[in-house]
């Protein structure tokens, strides 16, 4: 059925897909009349020697969408992160062009929030070492924990950090959350409690699980300061960005023993390149995955599905 949800009413507008996307998304498009390109895997930097004529942008994590390329985009009318974050847009150059950003942040959530939980108990039972150890032909039994009574400390407290707290419930954890907007009515309704600081969080939490956007105030939110506020022991989950945690200060809280492990699906550089970057995830007690929050096929169909609606629907309001 053809209505203004599923078909463009303007058959000229191009599209440009960076990276890989779900077919879904593709074909969405195509079947509403779109003119689709779609790049190859690493051939996103391509991007600025095709963007002069398209009318739509697509990208996901990897694509730098900067003053350069807006330059050359004569005419884009809309960017669509296919995902959540926008720290790879240069949004507010985009807005002052008159080019609209949308994302689709509530398509990953169970992904992410699923991966968190995952990297959390591999922390604490010690789980990818032991499994090494066995592949190796050892039958050694590591001492881990359970997630049972702990702490757990949810910094960022928006979509994905509210359905950790939801999930957390069922391990038997007790749970403490920050963030800089008012949550106290979130954290009223979910009986999670709510602390006005970052370091109150810190020191009284044995679990700290990391859920804000990267911006210029959660740059290296978590850094030597506020890991020294930290329990003895405490264990870092990163599933949101990597330069919200300093992970030189990291590298050396690991090194002396202040943190006892870090499962991370994020890096500051991605893939990583700095010489302490390798060290950090050569660790034992570094638990490390290749920024796959929402590498799920779900969440990708997900993406898609929203994305596509989105764009039709603007430039079905465009005519």
């Amino acid at each position: 059925m053809n209505n203004s949800l599923d078909v463009i009413r303007n058959n000229s507008y191009k599209v440009l897909i960076t990276e890989p996307v779900s077919l879904t998304l593709t074909e969405t498009l195509e079947k509403a009349g779109f003119k689709v390109i779609c790049l190859k895997e690493d051939m996103c930097n391509q991007a600025n020697d095709l963007v002069e004529d398209v009318h739509a942008l697509i990208v996901r994590s990897k694509t730098r969408v900067d003053k350069n390329l807006l330059k050359k985009a004569k005419k884009l009318r809309i960017i669509a992160r296919a995902g959540v974050g926008l720290d790879n847009i240069d949004v507010s150059e985009a807005l002052s062009r008159g080019i609209k950003v949308i994302n689709a942040p509530e398509a990953p959530i169970s992904s992410v929030v699923e991966l968190t939980f995952c990297l959390m108990v591999m922390a604490l039972r010690k789980v990818l070492h032991s499994s090494l150890e066995v592949k190796n032909g050892l039958w050694t039994k590591p001492m881990g924990s359970e997630l049972n009574g702990k702490t757990l400390g949810i910094v960022g407290f928006g979509r994905v950090g509210r359905r950790v707290a939801t999930v957390s419930k069922a391990f038997g954890m007790n749970v403490v959350a920050y963030d800089v907007r008012d949550i106290k009515r979130e954290g009223k309704i979910l009986g999670v409690k709510v602390v006005k600081t970052l370091p109150e969080l810190l020191k009284s939490s044995d679990v700290i699980s990391l859920h804000v956007p990267l911006n210029s105030e959660t740059y290296h939110l978590i850094g030597e300061n506020e890991i020294s506020l930290m329990k003895d022991g405490a264990i870092i989950v990163n599933t949101s960005r990597g330069a919200v945690l300093d992970t030189r200060a990291l590298l050396k809280a690991l090194e002396n023993g202040k943190i006892s492990a870090a499962a991370l699906d994020v890096l500051e550089n991605e893939p990583p390149k700095e010489t302490w970057e390798f060290k950090l995830i050569k660790l034992s007690n570094v638990i490390v995955t290749p920024h796959i929050g929402s590498q799920t096929k779900e969440a990708q169909e997900r993406i898609a599905r929203i994305i596509a609606r989105k764009l039709i629907r603007y430039f079905n309001s465009e005519v």
